[in-house]
């Protein structure tokens, strides 16, 4: 990422590397709790809620081309099982690593002649700016690839019952009668038939069988 122009102090993301200077091998620990950030996760999926509590525990190292970053984050996650729609809630853990490069100097810490134009080179580069650094972006990253993609309630879930949605999980004997096709139409006009119809059918049908009888 190219580099980014007058961090603010004040955001929780942003941590200032002032007090471990440049001294190659010098190490910084900090923990800090945040406040989740707007759609930190899977957009749809799964997700920490904004401003839910986030957990950082972080090792700041000075290198000669800036700061190595290595951390922990760990909050609680929230989302819904794919396979039966429950809400589900998840413990987050996500390890992640980034180095932060010094602007004026190169791959190897040395400082740069003059600036070149090397806007390619520096797209997925991470960037200190007057002593500071922004890590939401690698949060992000981290927390995504720490996710599932398809989460479940628990590993066995039933899922729903193809025909009337039941969660099959709480009924597993849960099924449906089959019927067969040839007789569906049948019984749908048998049912369609009120009381009435059917005293006047059984009538007629004992009438018939009584002009039967009286011609033999």
């Amino acid at each position: 990422m190219a580099l980014n122009a007058r961090l603010d102090h004040r955001k929780p993301l942003v941590f200032d590397t002032h007090e471990l200077g440049r001294r190659p091998g010098a190490l910084q620990r900090l923990t800090r709790e945040i406040d989740a950030p707007k759609d930190l996760g899977i957009a749809g999926v799964i997700g920490v809620p904004e401003g839910a509590p986030v957990e950082l525990e972080l090792r700041l190292e000075s290198v000669m081309e800036g700061v190595l970053v290595t951390g922990t984050a760990r909050a609680q996650a929230e989302g819904e099982c794919v396979r039966c729609l429950e809400p589900l809630e998840l413990e987050l853990e996500a390890d992640f690593q980034e180095m932060f490069s010094y602007p004026d100097a190169d791959d190897r810490g040395r400082p740069k002649a003059e600036p070149a134009d090397d806007a390619e080179e520096d797209e997925d580069r991470l960037f200190i700016e007057d002593g500071l650094f922004d890590l939401e972006p690698v949060l992000r990253d981290a927390v995504v690839l720490a996710l599932p993609m398809q989460p479940v309630c628990q590993d066995d879930c039933l899922g729903l019952c193809s025909e009337c949605g039941a969660r099959l999980t709480d009924d597993p004997d849960h099924h449906h009668d089959a019927v067969d096709i040839r007789w569906a139409a049948l019984q749908g006009l048998a049912g369609s038939l009120g009381d009435g119809e059917k005293d006047e059918m059984s009538g007629a049908e004992a009438e018939a069988g009584v002009d039967e009888k009286q011609e033999k």
